[in-house]
């Protein structure tokens, strides 16, 4: 049965007009970015094929050109179109943070890390560079290391602040294993970076930890 047959509460494209992308299962919000399916095969059915082929979304979301086209349904053309929605929702996040308020929300913060770091196989160490008011004045990144470990150097990140005039900084790594758990070695050099910020009165307000679909405050947990 074509989802044209269907009843229209069950229509991909029409729950998510009536209840927001939110009710939408993964197969259905795939099933809406590819638009058709195949000959016999619906684009639900299609989206829900190539989710078990892949592994999941997120494995889907990340495959490279040749792993992408590789599975029927897809191809070039779809590639480019979702690396150029990922790419925008990236800049979305990144837009939020940057439209001159003063940082005011910890989860926007977390949620644009998640989406810059994630996804690096090897780890990166950035910088969320702030004014004395803490509105964003940019983002770097810093250092980039194996998959195991970053070499940060503290007097790199205190030069980077005094040249961008910052007054106030958040910093963030990712874990390549997925897991966030800060290590004893990112505890010692928290404390490293706040004592050299603290020579040059600027602050370090923040770092985080970034693993799979998880970002650990260190300010949260009350290790700054």
């Amino acid at each position: 049965m074509a989802i044209t047959d269907w009843p229209p509460e069950e229509r991909p494209r029409e729950k998510l007009l009536a209840r927001g992308p939110q009710s939408l299962s993964d197969a259905e919000l795939l099933a809406i970015f590819l638009r058709t399916g195949l000959q016999g095969i619906t684009a639900v059915d299609l989206a829900r094929r190539l989710l078990a082929e892949f592994g999941g979304l997120r494995q889907l979301l990340e495959a490279d050109l040749s792993a992408f086209s590789a599975h029927k349904g897809l191809g070039p053309a779809k590639y480019a179109q979702l690396q150029a929605a990922l790419e925008m929702a990236r800049r979305h996040l990144w837009e939020r943070l940057q439209r001159g308020d003063p940082l005011g929300s910890p989860e926007e913060t977390r949620r644009f890390l998640l989406a810059r770091l994630r996804d690096y196989p090897h780890e990166v160490f950035a910088c969320l560079l702030l004014d004395n008011r803490h509105r964003v004045i940019a983002f770097e990144e810093l250092f980039r290391g194996t998959i195991d470990a970053a070499s940060v150097y503290p007097r790199e990140v205190v030069k980077l602040a005094l040249t961008r005039n910052a007054a106030a900084l958040i910093v963030a790594h990712n874990h390549p294993s997925g897991v966030a758990e800060p290590s004893r070695a990112d505890e010692l050099l928290t404390r490293r970076l706040r004592d050299a910020l603290a020579l040059v009165d600027i602050r370090l307000l923040d770092h985080f930890v970034i693993g799979d679909g998880e970002a650990v405050s260190f300010a949260e947990r009350g290790l700054l």
